[in-house]
């Protein structure tokens, strides 16, 4: 028994992948692709992905949000763990990187699922706002510009139902969060995040140490 979380170390994290992660072969191949681009470390880890797939599962979810998409592995694994007649919009701003998306949600029998919407995500938000989309989403997922992560929270709380979930990735930074002496602007961004939303009754909260952090908000009622 343990008072705090285990650190992992390689071989601790392989066993964790070898004895937890059931990642259907068109994900990995995605990963796999997407492991090959210079902007490679924006991908979520498979694990996160099982994770926010388990999740949405355990909430019956039908309807997705995304801010973000990259090359489309979180879409995919959002996509696949919807019913039949789920929906997820995912908004991005990059035609190059969706495409490669596309593919795979093709390929997976999930693109008729997938919305995915290109432009600023703040503008997109306020469209599905004043489109009737308010309290319309089930769960929704944040990993796009950290500066952005305040507003984009904000346009989630009120396009979620009551009891909905929103993920927020990298709200560890790599531990640039606890250091000091790191005060980049995304750094910061974080940091100021993470406080203002501990303070925030709005939500029940939960910030877990998967991947590079991920803080899990439930809208209360």
């Amino acid at each position: 028994m343990s008072s705090r979380t285990l650190n992992l170390d390689d071989r601790l994290y392989a066993y964790l992948q070898r004895v937890s992660l059931r990642e259907p072969d068109v994900l990995f191949r995605l990963r796999k692709e997407t492991a090959r681009l210079p902007m490679a470390v924006m991908q979520i880890s498979p694990e996160q992905g099982q994770f926010m797939a388990f999740i949405i599962r355990l909430m019956g979810a039908r309807r997705c949000l995304e801010v973000g998409a990259f090359t489309g592995y979180s879409a995919l694994a959002c996509a696949l763990a919807l019913p039949p007649d789920g929906e997820l919009v995912t908004l991005d701003i990059s035609e190059e990187w969706t495409a490669i998306g596309r593919r795979y949600w093709d390929e997976a029998g999930v693109s008729g699922k997938v919305c995915l919407q290109l432009g600023p995500a703040g503008e997109s938000l306020r469209r599905l706002r004043r489109e009737g989309r308010e309290g319309s989403f089930d769960f929704m997922f944040i990993d796009a510009d950290k500066p952005g992560y305040p507003d984009y929270v904000e346009q989630g709380f009120h396009l979620l139902r009551a009891g909905g979930v929103i993920a927020i990735d990298n709200v560890l930074w790599s531990g640039h969060v606890a250091d000091p002496d790191v005060s980049d602007p995304d750094t910061m961004a974080l940091r100021n995040l993470n406080a203002w939303l501990h303070a925030d009754r709005r939500f029940d909260l939960t910030m877990i140490p998967i991947g590079d952090g991920l803080t899990l908000l439930r809208k209360r009622p």
